[in-house]
């Protein structure tokens, strides 16, 4: 029976489970993804995929998922799952299982890409030093990689779910109309996968644009994010195009924030599902400007290399190398 290496990337979405051979840091043997939605927990999907796959022999675990992990333990940000190491361990067999953060696992991840997987917003001045992670998907996800004068650590956080700040006139607007809806309105509630169509509606209900019945019949088609992203970046629907504009507008300056509080000199990855779909916008928009927008730290932010991760397995590639390093 063949040994190998469990890693997972459990997202709001969907739940990616791949087994490695132990030296392999980039190809799995087996993979299987799953709506995460249709599961009541990991333990539930954890099993299926282990009697799929039951002639091998799982040494160790490792899944990264979304929300933060204490003593092994996370309650899911999107999903109604309490997720607890030992208890998969216990229900699976499988002797060592470790639960990180889907940030965590992703900064890891990235030691695993080739140059070719991403894609360069700003080449900026290459330095030694600590480096950052922001990724805007079913959430919004932030991480840290600690350099320590000789090897890079990476961290989690829970920066997405700070208080969204604006920094102009139309988004203090929308933080007023966002306050109708929201009882806190984080950086997540404007930077998301969900946060498009609340952008799109923000727009659309204050006046600043127009709604195409063109939309409202892809909306019933289509889920809004999507249609919102698809005519944003084609430019079929000018309310779609102003709400990406203000979507990537927001990435920017969120970006720098987090480079600011973590002096990321080493480099700012944007990660998640959406930029990759939207690298048009990211480098043609308002990112970049907003990036470097931070008054007597602009030419400091100017110098930080700031890449998109092209790689959707990352937080997978992550999560089984740390289960296989630890």
């Amino acid at each position: 029976m063949k040994r190998v290496i469990l890693g997972g990337d459990i997202g709001g979405t969907k739940t990616h489970l791949a087994l490695f051979e132990k030296n392999e840091k980039r190809s799995w043997v087996v993979d299987a993804k799953y709506k995460s939605s249709d599961y009541e927990n990991l333990r539930s999907i954890v099993l299926g995929f282990l009697a799929k796959y039951s002639d091998y022999e799982i040494e160790r675990a490792c899944f990264g998922i979304a929300g933060p992990v204490q003593d092994g333990i996370c309650k899911a940000t999107n999903l109604p799952w309490i997720v607890d190491a030992a208890e998969v361990s216990e229900a699976t067999g499988i002797p060592s299982v470790s639960l990180i953060n889907d940030l965590e696992a992703n900064a890891y991840g990235i030691s695993c890409l080739e140059e070719e997987e991403f894609f360069c917003l700003n080449e900026g001045k290459a330095k030694i030093g600590n480096a950052a992670l922001i990724a805007a998907g079913t959430g919004l996800g932030e991480a840290g990689m600690f350099w320590d004068g000789e090897k890079i650590h990476p961290f989690a956080c829970e920066g997405g779910h700070c208080g969204f700040a604006p920094e102009n006139s139309l988004e203090i607007e929308l933080l007023i109309y966002m306050f109708k809806k929201y009882d806190h309105v984080s950086f997540e509630r404007v930077l998301s996968g969900p946060a498009l169509y609340d952008l799109y509606r923000f727009l659309i209900d204050e006046g600043h644009e127009k709604e195409l019945d063109a939309v409202k019949k892809a909306f019933r088609e289509r889920p809004p994010p999507r249609v919102i992203t698809e005519m944003g970046m084609n430019k079929s629907c000018p309310a779609c195009k102003r709400a990406l504009g203000l979507f990537v507008s927001i990435y920017g300056n969120e970006a720098a924030n987090l480079a600011l509080k973590i002096l990321a000199v080493g480099g700012v990855y944007l990660g998640g599902g959406i930029a990759p779909k939207i690298l048009g916008a990211l480098k043609e928009g308002d990112f970049m400007k907003r990036f470097v927008k931070k008054g007597r730290f602009s030419s400091l932010l100017l110098d930080i290399p700031v890449k998109v991760i092209l790689n959707e397995n990352t937080a997978m590639l992550g999560a089984a190398y740390y289960a296989r390093n630890r």
